[in-house]
């Protein structure tokens, strides 16, 4: 079969690899769309200790079961293998399981024209919904999940927010058209890249430029980092109000100093967030078919011979999609 092979720093290469040969409970799917995600580029930055070359990445995926249970149905992928077993699985929170595994990571990922996965990964597609707009399920679970746990924690409820999401990135403005649907009662999006400023103003979202006008200090109850850097985790603490919540999911890097005095001295909760539960992917499926967060027109399909020059144009910062999603029928 055809895939897109990480084979070093800043390296990729379309190849032919032996077909996934699915075990016990898994199945074999026909990837029909599947997106870049900012920890594959961290990956091809040979920044990821996890992921070593020669690797197939990619997990935010869509596509159709082609040997399994329900061979044709169309699938969206939960590219998050776990155990099953432990309290974290009982309880519903199977993104913390001590077991987890991740496709396009310590398995075979979905750059590629077929995957195979455990048939509990599965969930099915909505009737008629495109497979580019279900390839978003992953990336908007993610947001969700963040959304959530941020507005669990906050003493107000969104309705009388102010909030600041810091990355112009699907993951981040995906988190900014959640918020908008939940009704905040203010929102901005910090973005360096004017391109990505651009998009989502073009998505109904009212953005700043950070590095022309820091976002107003304490001046947000609920601030989503969907970054996660040592400057955005200090624009992040340095614009949470008094009493508000950093929701923090990005892992660009670990590096740098926590200020844990004023965090303490201020009450604010500091939440990390990883991933999302199955309840998230599956409320995340939804909301993307029932149109509820827009029309994702910033979603970009190429073809996945493209997706080393997609790589590259996301590393320079030359395109205006928050998101790049590879075709490998195409």
């Amino acid at each position: 079969m055809k895939a897109l092979v990480y084979t070093g720093t800043k390296e990729t290469e379309v190849r032919d690899q032996p077909e996934p040969e699915p075990g016990p409970g898994e199945a074999l799917v026909a990837v029909e769309a599947v997106g870049i995600c900012g920890s594959d580029l961290h990956a091809w930055h040979g920044q990821d200790p996890r992921r070593v070359p020669p690797m197939i990445l990619g997990h935010e995926a869509a596509g159709r079961v082609l040997e399994g249970r329900v061979p044709g149905q169309r699938v969206v992928l939960n590219p998050i293998i776990t155990c099953g077993r432990c309290r974290y699985c009982a309880g519903g929170r199977a993104n913390l399981c001590p077991e987890r595994e991740l496709i396009g990571m310590q398995h075979p990922g979905a750059f590629a024209e077929r995957v195979a996965i455990p048939e509990r990964n599965l969930i099915a597609v909505p009737e008629g919904m495109a497979s580019e707009r279900a390839a978003l399920t992953e990336p908007c679970a993610t947001a969700w999940h963040a959304v959530e746990l941020g507005r669990a924690a906050l003493w107000r409820p969104l309705a009388e927010s102010r909030v600041l999401v810091i990355g112009g990135g699907s993951v981040g403005l995906l988190a900014g058209l959640i918020l908008r649907h939940r009704g905040c009662a203010e929102l901005r999006l910090a973005e360096t890249n004017p391109l990505r400023r651009t998009t989502a103003e073009a998505a109904g979202l009212d953005t700043l430029d950070p590095a022309a006008a820091p976002a107003e200090a304490g001046g947000f109850d609920l601030v989503v980092d969907a970054v996660g850097s040592q400057r955005t985790r200090a624009a992040a603490l340095a614009a949470v109000a008094a009493g508000g919540v950093v929701s923090h999911l990005g892992l660009q890097d670990w590096a740098g100093d926590f200020d844990a005095r004023r965090a303490t001295l201020s009450e604010i909760a500091f939440l990390g967030v990883y991933t999302y539960t199955e309840a998230d992917l599956r409320a995340a499926l939804a909301a993307l078919h029932q149109g509820a967060l827009g029309d994702l027109a910033w979603a970009e399909p190429r073809a996945l011979e493209d997706g080393g020059q997609a790589f590259h144009d996301l590393d320079r910062g030359r395109t205006a999609a928050a998101k790049i999603v590879l075709r490998p029928d195409w």
